[in-house]
Protein backbone atom coordinates (compact mmCIF):
# COMPACT_ATOMS: atom_id res chain seq x y z
CA UNK A 1 0.00 0.00 0.00
CA UNK A 2 1.12 3.66 -0.69
CA UNK A 3 2.43 5.41 2.01
CA UNK A 4 1.40 8.72 2.23
CA UNK A 5 3.48 11.34 3.91
CA UNK A 6 3.77 14.73 1.51
CA UNK A 7 -0.06 15.87 0.30
CA UNK A 8 -0.45 17.99 -2.28
CA UNK A 9 -3.43 20.37 -3.02
CA UNK A 10 -4.67 22.24 -6.05
CA UNK A 11 -7.14 25.13 -5.01
CA UNK A 12 -6.83 27.17 -1.85
CA UNK A 13 -9.88 28.65 -1.28
CA UNK A 14 -12.68 28.06 1.29
CA UNK A 15 -12.00 23.83 0.76
CA UNK A 16 -8.87 23.15 -0.27
CA UNK A 17 -7.67 25.36 2.78
CA UNK A 18 -9.54 23.58 4.90
CA UNK A 19 -8.33 20.14 3.55
CA UNK A 20 -4.41 21.55 4.17
CA UNK A 21 -4.86 22.79 7.79
CA UNK A 22 -6.64 19.35 9.14
CA UNK A 23 -3.78 17.58 7.04
CA UNK A 24 -0.52 19.66 8.66
CA UNK A 25 -2.10 19.54 11.84
CA UNK A 26 -2.18 15.65 11.89
CA UNK A 27 1.37 15.84 10.87
CA UNK A 28 1.44 15.77 6.84
CA UNK A 29 3.99 17.78 4.84
CA UNK A 30 1.35 19.70 2.27
CA UNK A 31 2.04 21.53 -0.46
CA UNK A 32 -0.90 24.22 -1.32
CA UNK A 33 -1.38 25.63 -4.79
CA UNK A 34 -3.79 28.43 -6.54
CA UNK A 35 -3.13 30.46 -9.27
CA UNK A 36 -2.86 33.68 -7.21
CA UNK A 37 0.09 34.48 -4.93
CA UNK A 38 -2.99 36.85 -3.05
CA UNK A 39 -5.06 33.59 -2.69
CA UNK A 40 -2.63 31.79 -0.98
CA UNK A 41 -1.66 34.60 1.07
CA UNK A 42 -5.02 34.77 2.47
CA UNK A 43 -5.41 30.97 2.74
CA UNK A 44 -1.96 30.73 4.97
CA UNK A 45 -3.93 33.94 6.97
CA UNK A 46 -7.12 32.19 7.70
CA UNK A 47 -5.17 28.55 8.30
CA UNK A 48 -3.53 30.62 11.11
CA UNK A 49 -6.49 32.19 12.58
CA UNK A 50 -8.49 28.97 12.42
CA UNK A 51 -5.24 27.55 14.62
CA UNK A 52 -5.67 30.61 17.08
CA UNK A 53 -9.07 30.08 17.80
CA UNK A 54 -8.32 25.91 18.67
CA UNK A 55 -5.68 27.26 21.01
CA UNK A 56 -7.89 30.02 22.75
CA UNK A 57 -10.24 26.91 22.66
CA UNK A 58 -7.87 25.10 24.43
CA UNK A 59 -7.47 22.57 21.37
CA UNK A 60 -4.15 23.32 20.33
CA UNK A 61 -0.43 24.51 21.68
CA UNK A 62 0.50 27.23 20.50
CA UNK A 63 3.95 25.22 19.29
CA UNK A 64 1.77 22.88 17.61
CA UNK A 65 0.49 25.86 15.11
CA UNK A 66 3.85 26.40 14.78
CA UNK A 67 4.93 23.40 13.40
CA UNK A 68 1.34 23.05 11.73
CA UNK A 69 1.94 26.21 9.83
CA UNK A 70 5.82 25.27 9.07
CA UNK A 71 4.59 22.07 7.68
CA UNK A 72 2.87 24.36 4.53
CA UNK A 73 4.68 25.43 1.67
CA UNK A 74 2.80 27.06 -1.31
CA UNK A 75 2.89 27.85 -5.25
CA UNK A 76 1.37 28.86 -7.93
CA UNK A 77 2.95 26.29 -10.61
CA UNK A 78 1.52 22.34 -10.84
CA UNK A 79 5.52 21.44 -10.48
CA UNK A 80 5.20 21.78 -7.03
CA UNK A 81 3.98 18.61 -6.94
CA UNK A 82 6.19 16.55 -7.98
CA UNK A 83 7.22 14.57 -4.72
CA UNK A 84 3.96 14.63 -3.72
CA UNK A 85 2.50 10.83 -2.81
CA UNK A 86 -1.24 12.18 -2.80
CA UNK A 87 -2.59 15.23 -4.77
CA UNK A 88 -6.24 16.36 -3.84
CA UNK A 89 -7.91 18.32 -6.26
CA UNK A 90 -10.11 21.18 -5.01
CA UNK A 91 -10.68 23.22 -7.58
CA UNK A 92 -14.40 24.84 -8.65
CA UNK A 93 -17.34 22.34 -9.21
CA UNK A 94 -16.85 22.77 -13.12
CA UNK A 95 -15.81 19.51 -14.79
CA UNK A 96 -14.49 21.03 -17.86
CA UNK A 97 -12.19 23.21 -15.15
CA UNK A 98 -11.26 19.54 -13.16
CA UNK A 99 -10.35 18.11 -16.31
CA UNK A 100 -8.41 20.30 -17.66
CA UNK A 101 -6.17 20.89 -14.38
CA UNK A 102 -5.83 17.36 -14.06
CA UNK A 103 -4.50 16.80 -17.66
CA UNK A 104 -2.25 19.41 -16.80
CA UNK A 105 -1.34 17.90 -13.60
CA UNK A 106 -0.32 14.34 -14.83
CA UNK A 107 3.19 15.24 -16.07
CA UNK A 108 4.41 16.77 -12.67
CA UNK A 109 3.90 13.75 -10.73
CA UNK A 110 5.96 10.42 -9.74
CA UNK A 111 4.65 7.58 -11.40
CA UNK A 112 2.99 5.92 -7.86
CA UNK A 113 1.28 9.00 -7.60
CA UNK A 114 -2.21 9.08 -6.01
CA UNK A 115 -4.73 11.87 -7.12
CA UNK A 116 -7.95 12.04 -5.08
CA UNK A 117 -10.95 15.14 -6.13
CA UNK A 118 -13.07 16.54 -3.93
CA UNK A 119 -15.73 17.14 -5.92
CA UNK A 120 -19.15 17.41 -4.30
CA UNK A 121 -21.03 15.52 -7.27
CA UNK A 122 -19.07 14.96 -10.39
CA UNK A 123 -18.56 11.69 -11.87
CA UNK A 124 -15.45 10.04 -10.43
CA UNK A 125 -15.00 7.58 -13.60
CA UNK A 126 -15.04 10.15 -15.96
CA UNK A 127 -12.77 12.67 -13.70
CA UNK A 128 -10.08 9.69 -13.46
CA UNK A 129 -10.78 9.19 -17.88
CA UNK A 130 -8.53 12.78 -17.76
CA UNK A 131 -5.36 11.27 -15.83
CA UNK A 132 -2.95 8.49 -16.94
CA UNK A 133 -3.57 6.53 -13.98
CA UNK A 134 -7.43 5.77 -13.26
CA UNK A 135 -6.67 3.52 -10.90
CA UNK A 136 -4.52 5.19 -8.59
CA UNK A 137 -7.80 7.77 -8.78
CA UNK A 138 -10.72 8.07 -6.33
CA UNK A 139 -12.78 10.64 -4.75
CA UNK A 140 -12.31 12.15 -1.57
CA UNK A 141 -15.36 14.44 -0.33
CA UNK A 142 -14.70 16.32 2.83
CA UNK A 143 -17.88 18.77 4.22
CA UNK A 144 -17.45 22.72 4.71
CA UNK A 145 -16.01 23.81 7.21
CA UNK A 146 -13.42 21.34 6.93
CA UNK A 147 -12.18 21.42 10.20
CA UNK A 148 -15.62 21.28 11.78
CA UNK A 149 -17.21 18.84 9.92
CA UNK A 150 -16.54 14.65 10.80
CA UNK A 151 -17.37 13.35 7.56
CA UNK A 152 -15.21 12.54 4.04
CA UNK A 153 -16.88 10.38 1.56
CA UNK A 154 -14.68 7.53 -0.52
CA UNK A 155 -16.02 6.99 -3.54
CA UNK A 156 -14.15 4.91 -5.67
CA UNK A 157 -14.56 5.03 -9.82
CA UNK A 158 -14.93 2.14 -11.94
CA UNK A 159 -11.24 1.38 -12.25
CA UNK A 160 -10.20 2.36 -8.87
CA UNK A 161 -7.89 -0.58 -7.24
CA UNK A 162 -7.62 -1.54 -3.74
CA UNK A 163 -4.56 -0.33 -2.64
CA UNK A 164 -5.37 3.22 -3.10
CA UNK A 165 -8.59 2.94 -1.65
CA UNK A 166 -7.52 1.55 1.40
CA UNK A 167 -4.50 4.24 1.28
CA UNK A 168 -7.36 6.83 1.18
CA UNK A 169 -9.30 5.50 4.26
CA UNK A 170 -6.39 5.40 6.39
CA UNK A 171 -5.39 8.79 5.68
CA UNK A 172 -8.78 10.00 6.30
CA UNK A 173 -9.03 7.88 9.60
CA UNK A 174 -5.58 9.24 10.10
CA UNK A 175 -6.76 13.33 9.71
CA UNK A 176 -9.27 12.33 12.26
CA UNK A 177 -12.26 11.92 10.11
CA UNK A 178 -15.12 9.85 9.63
CA UNK A 179 -15.45 7.78 6.24
CA UNK A 180 -18.65 6.91 4.30
CA UNK A 181 -18.26 4.63 1.26
CA UNK A 182 -20.29 5.70 -1.52
CA UNK A 183 -20.62 4.66 -4.81
CA UNK A 184 -19.86 6.65 -8.19
CA UNK A 185 -23.62 8.02 -8.65
CA UNK A 186 -24.37 11.87 -9.18
CA UNK A 187 -23.85 13.97 -6.28
CA UNK A 188 -23.12 10.76 -4.19
CA UNK A 189 -25.36 10.36 -0.55
CA UNK A 190 -24.51 13.37 1.08
CA UNK A 191 -25.88 15.93 -1.70
CA UNK A 192 -28.27 13.66 -3.34
CA UNK A 193 -30.17 14.32 -0.14
CA UNK A 194 -28.80 18.01 0.85
CA UNK A 195 -29.41 19.47 -2.44
CA UNK A 196 -32.91 18.70 -3.07
CA UNK A 197 -34.11 19.85 -0.33
CA UNK A 198 -32.33 23.05 -0.59
CA UNK A 199 -33.99 23.39 -4.31
CA UNK A 200 -37.44 22.50 -2.91
CA UNK A 201 -36.95 25.17 -0.45
CA UNK A 202 -36.24 27.70 -3.09
CA UNK A 203 -39.15 26.56 -5.20
CA UNK A 204 -41.21 27.02 -1.62
CA UNK A 205 -39.89 30.65 -1.85
CA UNK A 206 -40.19 30.79 -5.67
CA UNK A 207 -43.95 30.06 -5.38
CA UNK A 208 -44.89 32.19 -2.76
CA UNK A 209 -45.71 29.33 -0.21
CA UNK A 210 -43.36 31.34 2.24
CA UNK A 211 -40.58 34.03 2.65
CA UNK A 212 -36.74 33.35 3.52
CA UNK A 213 -37.43 34.10 7.44
CA UNK A 214 -40.48 31.94 7.36
CA UNK A 215 -39.22 29.28 5.66
CA UNK A 216 -35.55 28.97 7.62
CA UNK A 217 -37.74 29.00 11.04
CA UNK A 218 -39.86 26.61 9.76
CA UNK A 219 -36.86 23.63 9.63
CA UNK A 220 -35.02 25.11 12.23
CA UNK A 221 -37.80 24.74 14.92
CA UNK A 222 -39.94 22.50 13.32
CA UNK A 223 -37.13 19.76 11.89
CA UNK A 224 -34.69 20.40 14.51
CA UNK A 225 -32.10 21.79 12.12
CA UNK A 226 -29.56 23.81 12.86
CA UNK A 227 -29.66 25.93 9.97
CA UNK A 228 -32.37 26.45 7.71
CA UNK A 229 -32.17 25.71 4.17
CA UNK A 230 -31.80 28.52 2.91
CA UNK A 231 -29.31 30.41 5.53
CA UNK A 232 -27.70 26.56 4.56
CA UNK A 233 -27.65 27.55 0.21
CA UNK A 234 -25.86 30.87 1.41
CA UNK A 235 -23.10 29.18 3.21
CA UNK A 236 -22.37 26.74 0.75
CA UNK A 237 -22.45 29.34 -2.32
CA UNK A 238 -25.75 29.30 -4.57
CA UNK A 239 -23.15 27.94 -7.48
CA UNK A 240 -21.93 25.40 -6.17
CA UNK A 241 -25.86 24.27 -5.43
CA UNK A 242 -26.97 25.01 -8.91
CA UNK A 243 -23.90 23.09 -10.25
CA UNK A 244 -24.91 20.08 -7.83
CA UNK A 245 -28.99 20.23 -9.16
CA UNK A 246 -27.48 20.29 -12.99
CA UNK A 247 -25.48 17.19 -12.35
CA UNK A 248 -28.40 15.40 -10.80
CA UNK A 249 -30.73 16.70 -13.21
CA UNK A 250 -28.68 15.89 -16.27
CA UNK A 251 -27.21 12.15 -14.68
CA UNK A 252 -30.34 11.19 -13.33
CA UNK A 253 -32.98 12.16 -15.90
CA UNK A 254 -35.16 12.98 -13.35
CA UNK A 255 -37.26 16.30 -13.29
CA UNK A 256 -37.70 16.43 -9.76
CA UNK A 257 -33.97 16.95 -10.10
CA UNK A 258 -34.56 20.30 -12.08
CA UNK A 259 -33.62 23.24 -10.63
CA UNK A 260 -35.75 26.37 -9.79
CA UNK A 261 -35.85 29.22 -12.08
CA UNK A 262 -35.02 31.48 -8.68
CA UNK A 263 -31.98 29.73 -7.90
CA UNK A 264 -30.96 29.82 -11.40
CA UNK A 265 -31.82 33.69 -11.49
CA UNK A 266 -30.00 34.40 -8.05
CA UNK A 267 -26.64 32.75 -9.44
CA UNK A 268 -26.97 34.93 -12.88
CA UNK A 269 -27.27 38.10 -10.90
CA UNK A 270 -24.01 37.13 -8.66
CA UNK A 271 -26.38 36.88 -5.60
CA UNK A 272 -24.53 33.76 -4.84
CA UNK A 273 -24.52 33.93 -0.98
CA UNK A 274 -22.15 34.68 2.04
CA UNK A 275 -18.87 34.66 0.51
CA UNK A 276 -20.02 37.09 -1.98
CA UNK A 277 -22.39 39.62 0.52
CA UNK A 278 -25.87 38.38 -0.91
CA UNK A 279 -27.69 35.54 -1.47
CA UNK A 280 -31.47 34.98 0.14
CA UNK A 281 -29.79 37.30 2.83
CA UNK A 282 -28.02 40.60 2.58
CA UNK A 283 -24.93 39.94 4.09
CA UNK A 284 -23.72 44.06 4.67
CA UNK A 285 -26.09 43.94 7.23
CA UNK A 286 -25.88 43.44 10.72
CA UNK A 287 -27.51 40.53 11.60
CA UNK A 288 -28.07 39.17 7.74
CA UNK A 289 -31.27 40.58 6.51
CA UNK A 290 -33.77 38.02 3.84
CA UNK A 291 -33.85 39.61 0.44
CA UNK A 292 -37.64 38.58 0.04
Amino acid sequence: MTTIKKIGIIGAGQMGSGIAQVCAQAGYDVVLSDISEAVLEKALANIGKNYDRQIQKGKLEEQAKAAALGRITTGTDLSVFGDADLVIEAATENEALKRDLLKKLVPHLKPEALIATNTSSISITRLAAATDRPAKFMGMHFMNPVPVMQLVELIRGIATDEPTFNAIKELTLAIGKTAAVAEDFPAFIVNRILLPMINEAVYTLYEGVGGVEAIDTALKLGANHPMGPLELADFIGLDTCLAVMQVLYEGLADSKYRPCPLLVKYVEAGWIGKKYGRGFYDYSQTPPVPTR
